[in-house]
This record gives C-alpha cells, sequence and structure tokens, in this order.
C-alpha cells in the first residue's frame, strides 16, 4: 500500500480484498490491534454500532397521547 498525502494528514488506500475480507463500507472505524516498525494489524471497530444497539434494547415506550413541546420545556 502506498502512503498519500491528504490535507495536512497522511493516508492509505485499502486494497479491495481487504475491505471485502473486513466487511469494511465508508465510514467505518478500524483500530489498530498492534503495531511493529514493519507490520500493523488492524480490526473493524463496531463500538459504535454496540452502543447504539445497547441505547436501542434500553428505549422506554413512548406513552400513548404523548406530546413534546419544546418551548414549554425550555420556559423559564
Amino acid at each position: 500500500m502506498l502512503v498519500s498525502r491528504w490535507g495536512n494528514s497522511l493516508g492509505v488506500r485499502l486494497p479491495r480484498a481487504l475491505v471485502k475480507a473486513l466487511g469494511l463500507k465508508a465510514g467505518d472505524e478500524l483500530e489498530v490491534v498492534s503495531a511493529t516498525p514493519t507490520l500493523i494489524a488492524v480490526a473493524k471497530d463496531d463500538s459504535r454500532v454496540q452502543a447504539i444497539d445497547r441505547m436501542r434494547a434500553r428505549a422506554w415506550p413512548i406513552p400513548d397521547g404523548y406530546s413534546f413541546d419544546r418551548d414549554e420545556n425550555n420556559a423559564r
């Protein structure tokens, strides 16, 4: 892989085979699992997706007839 300059940062383009093997898409995050001067190991970071799933699992149902009035709730 070739290291390229992107603005003030450096970046690499991932080979299609690696993208497919890790199931990556634009916007996914990678975590550096280990690194040596000659080898970098990465893994797909699913912590954000897992956090969203945990929040959805704890969601309380909204009562029938509930309405939210932003102005009323922000009145001082």
